[in-house]
């Protein structure tokens, strides 16, 4: 290369357009990514009350004939290791009613806890047999 062409002078008409651009598609970019993550740990928050919701409901109709206060620390248990706070817990007969509450990660608590509700309990109450499945032999 010449001595001319390497010390050309920048073209007049080449104001940085392209920088500008870039950075703009960068900074775009960027929002959309968070948006993206943000709504991934929504989600991932709202299945993980429901998630908890459903297994302390399970482990508290479990234990039912034990008392309310043994099923619904039971379901205290499940709910503890989940992460999540138990909100509200009965029994209604042998059934378990659930309640839950979980507080979304970082910016995203701002905008209010993950609630969920389950129940659980026998399919069949005892002594129902016009309900009762029996398979051939």
């Amino acid at each position: 290369m010449s001595e001319q062409q390497r010390a050309r002078p920048p073209n007049e008409h080449d104001r940085g357009a392209a920088t500008v651009w870039t950075a703009g598609a960068i900074a775009a970019l960027l929002v959309v990514t968070t948006l993206v993550v943000w709504l991934g740990a929504a989600a991932a928050t709202r299945h993980r009350a429901a998630s908890a919701a459903d297994l302390a409901a399970l482990a508290a109709a479990g234990v039912a004939v034990e008392g309310q206060g043994v099923a619904c620390g039971k379901a205290r248990w499940v709910t503890d290791r989940m992460r999540v706070e138990l909100h509200r817990c009965r029994l209604n007969g042998s059934r378990a009613l659930v309640e839950v509450v979980a507080q979304p990660p970082g910016v995203l608590a701002g905008f209010g806890p993950a609630e969920a509700r389950a129940r659980a309990g026998p399919v069949v109450e005892a002594g129902d047999a016009s309900r009762t499945v029996v398979f051939g032999r």
